[in-house]
């Protein structure tokens, strides 16, 4: 019931200011950030107002940018990143109690323009991927790539991949052709990120950075994944080892025996052909 009254309540809120619809619906997964707004210029004119359903939790006043000023809920402390060039909103390590309606009110000499995204944070998904190494991995991005999507692969802060429109680039930076020179594949219609011939060295995080264009404004998600690669333990090596070398062995005898037999055959036949037919 409480919870009915509080949707109730920021119904009204965005009704009273003016507010009749949901610009965008975003869904974003636990740990992960999303950025709202952030393909925007503003001037030093320009009032940002951000509010979390009916609470304001961030402010841009001419040369003065605020955060969690007012009654700004204490899960949002040092999760909230405000940018003062863009006025765009960042929401680090997304939790599920973050889900609601975030209102950016943008007042421009008299113009009032505001935007209502409805932001979902879904429980969290395993992103965790194993592989030996020497072998490939694929990692999946999840979800089903727009054609106005704009999809960057990172390891770590690395940039190692990058789909923009009908173009695709892979390790443009120097680092990222140092460490994964052909060795990487990129599918265009997925945004699926492949590293052949695996190495130890290419354990570590893995971002996807997704920024989704509409009519009102741009989103960027950050999402991460985690790829581990293991060599064989030593204990595994040994007993390859000591089978490869008994089949070696064993092949290595029969061959032996084989010919022994051959020759004790032919040694055989030769003494019988040289054996006098009338010996009896």
């Amino acid at each position: 019931m409480k919870l009915l009254f509080n949707f109730l309540a920021v119904i009204l809120f965005f009704l009273d200011n003016g507010v009749s619809s949901v610009n965008t619906n975003v869904s974003v997964v636990e740990g992960d950030s999303v950025t709202l707004c952030d393909d925007m210029k503003i001037n030093k004119k320009d009032d940002i107002k951000w509010y979390f359903n009916s609470t304001r939790i961030a402010e841009i006043a001419g040369d003065k940018s605020e955060i969690c000023t007012d009654q700004c809920p204490e899960r949002f402390r040092d999760r909230l990143k405000l940018d003062h060039q863009t006025g765009s909103l960042t929401i680090t390590n997304i939790t599920v109690t973050d889900s609601g309606l975030y209102r950016q009110e943008n007042i421009s000499g008299s113009t009032d323009i505001s935007k209502i995204f409805s932001v979902s944070g879904v429980s969290a998904a395993e992103r965790d991927v194993s592989v030996m190494e020497g072998k490939y991995v694929t990692v999946d991005p999840g979800e089903t790539k727009n054609p106005n999507d704009t999809m960057r692969w990172y390891f770590y802060d690395i940039l190692i991949a990058e789909i923009t429109g009908d173009q695709s680039e892979i390790c443009t930076d120097v680092q990222c052709k140092e460490r994964f020179r052909d060795r990487l594949k990129l599918n265009h219609q997925t945004g699926f990120l492949t590293i052949m011939n695996t190495r130890t060295t290419d354990s570590g995080e893995y971002k996807l950075k997704i920024t989704i264009s509409d009519s009102s404004c741009s989103i960027t998600r950050v999402k991460r994944f985690s790829v581990a690669v293991t060599c064989l333990p030593l204990v595994a090596v040994i007993g390859i080892c000591v089978g490869l070398f008994v089949l070696g062995a064993a092949a290595g005898a029969g061959v032996f025996y084989c010919r022994r037999r051959s020759h004790t055959a032919v040694s055989q036949i030769h003494a019988h052909s040289h054996e006098d037919p009338n010996a009896d």
